[in-house]
């Protein structure tokens, strides 16, 4: 099974900027929609920006919108999540899998910013 590892997360000021990486193993990678989602405390886990196989074709909540850019290089099979501007309500830890979410959940990585 697909093995999808989360890093780069941590404490930043409002305003600030943050990469997250996503590290792939197996080979459904490079065929797979891939996606970043987040959790924030009490909150449902949500889709925050997702990009097609081939890095093509990208789409983002509105929340993010102009903020985040997500890309993807399949030779490396990583994905990364650019977080600009960032807001304190983007607190929460952030995962990466599929869509639809088909790999086990990993431990995430935790996104704190500081009003």
């Amino acid at each position: 099974q697909e093995l999808l590892v989360e890093s780069g997360g941590g404490l930043v000021q409002s305003g600030g900027s943050l990469r997250l990486s996503c590290a792939a193993s197996g080979n459904l990678f490079v065929l797979r929609t891939l996606a970043w989602y987040r959790q924030a405390p009490g909150k449902q886990r949500d889709l925050v920006a997702r990009i097609s196989p081939a890095g093509g074709n990208t789409n983002y909540a509105d929340s993010v919108k102009g903020r985040f850019t997500i890309s993807r290089d399949n030779a490396k099979k990583m994905m990364y999540l650019q977080m600009n501007s960032l807001k304190p309500e983007d607190t929460a830890v952030y995962y990466c899998n599929f869509v639809p979410a088909t790999a086990s959940w990993g431990q995430g990585t935790q996104v704190t910013v500081s009003p």
